[in-house]
């Protein structure tokens, strides 16, 4: 550790933060040039869904924002929010973007490594730092002079790549497990919509939600909001006990898990998780639709969502993630300040269905993709959980990495 420096962020990065595109001339055209907004920011990954756009101008100054490979990204608004830290790495795929205003872009000076700066900015140390910082209420933030202050342990230049290396040999499954996970779904959507909508039959017989044998219950179905407050208890530590699993979870891949006690999980009875439920957002960001994931631990349904669990939920999980699905959805949800649908609306949805041997057969052919993709996630979940055991060991020098030095 004699070689390790306590070192300033910023003596050691170059930091961009963006320019003010103006709103009123954003695009919706595909040709034009991505805008990277804190909006666009995950926890470790960026989301381009509903992405604005920006057609370049006559003004020099635009050229100056391009975002490159390997740029480290966080957002100075909001930058941590209840599933975690919103930062990122940009990748070739991402290209070409344009940094927007309170988004911060970071690059490594020679005696930095830029991967290794991208563990930095994802350690946990760093996220208690930008959370023991961040000022307002209304829209919490940070500044680019406190992101420059964050102080951290700076070893040698070659152990720095092999930290480096070690930890995004791990991402780099993780990313090609997901990628996998992705086309699986695809597989399973395009046999979807081959079957249930290109080949759809008009004598099909049209039924409600609530007609079908499906389970349908939601958070508060286990009692009034005053006996929900009393009987559970949310823990944010490592628990022994049962998951609850929320919205935010399923979108970000369990970055900061929640728990609740034996007492909680047993009074929340009507919404157990066995895995395999279709979970729906049915509060702000509604119409998300997930199958849940099978974990070796108890689980229960969090707030702000509804579970379905029948004989056939793959069907239902991709007719709801299908357009036809969305726009039911969309149908009957109301609300200006807060969208949201409520249960008697949804069960009363209708939905055109072939004979049970069809839904039989259909289900039975998709199981494969589930089943590979369930498969995936227990991986991503034990290579996740060995870089995160790693990355403050590693980032501390709690656990050092071989590496060669040039003679």
């Amino acid at each position: 550790m004699s070689q390790w420096l306590e070192v300033k962020l910023g003596d050691y990065v170059n930091l961009l933060t963006g320019f003010p595109f103006k709103s009123k001339n954003y695009s919706d055209f595909e040709e034009d040039i991505k805008l990277l907004r804190s909006d666009n920011i995950a926890q470790g990954y960026l989301r381009w869904e509903n992405v604005k756009r920006w057609k370049l101008t006559d003004d020099p100054r635009e050229s100056n924002y391009f975002l490159k490979t390997n740029d480290v990204i966080l957002a100075m608004d909001r930058p941590w929010i209840e599933a975690g830290l919103k930062y990122s790495i940009i990748s070739n795929k991402d290209l070409p973007c344009l940094l927007v205003q309170r988004v911060a872009c970071l690059r490594a000076k020679e005696i930095l490594n830029q991967q290794f700066l991208r563990y930095v900015i994802g350690s946990k140390s760093f996220t208690e730092y930008v959370c023991s910082i961040e000022t307002g209420t209304a829209v919490p933030h940070i500044s680019g002079q406190q992101i420059k202050d964050y102080e951290f342990l700076l070893p040698p230049l070659p152990e720095q790549k092999a930290i480096a290396s070690v930890l995004s040999s791990l991402d780099d499954k993780i990313d090609l497990l997901h990628r996998q996970n992705k086309t699986l779904e695809a597989m399973a959507q395009t046999l979807f919509r081959q079957w249930f909508i290109e080949e759809a039959k008009e004598d099909w017989s049209e039924f409600h939600i609530r007609d079908l044998e499906i389970y349908i219950a939601d958070y508060v179905a286990n009692g009034s909001f005053a006996s929900l407050k009393e009987n559970v208890t949310l823990i944010t530590e490592k628990s022994d006990y049962a998951l609850f699993i929320r919205n935010t979870d399923l979108k970000s891949n369990f970055a900061n898990k929640v728990y609740v006690d034996e007492h909680s999980y047993n009074f929340l009875a009507k919404t157990k998780l066995y895995g395999g439920e279709v979970i729906i957002s049915n509060v702000a960001d509604v119409g998300s639709v997930h199958l849940c994931p099978r974990f070796n631990v108890p689980m229960t349904l969090g707030n702000n969502i509804i579970m379905l669990r029948s004989k056939f939920n793959y069907f239902l999980y991709l007719y709801f993630t299908s357009s036809i699905g969305q726009d039911a959805l969309y149908a009957i949800t109301s609300g200006s300040a807060q969208q949201k649908f409520n249960k008697t609306d949804f069960r009363a949805l209708k939905i055109s269905l072939p004979n049970l041997a069809i839904l039989d057969e259909f289900n039975e052919l998709v199981s494969s993709y589930f089943i590979k993709k369930q498969y995936n996630l227990n991986q991503i979940q034990t290579l996740e959980n060995l870089r995160d055991t790693l990355l403050p060991k590693l980032m501390s020098g709690e656990v050092r990495v071989q590496y060669q030095t040039v003679a």
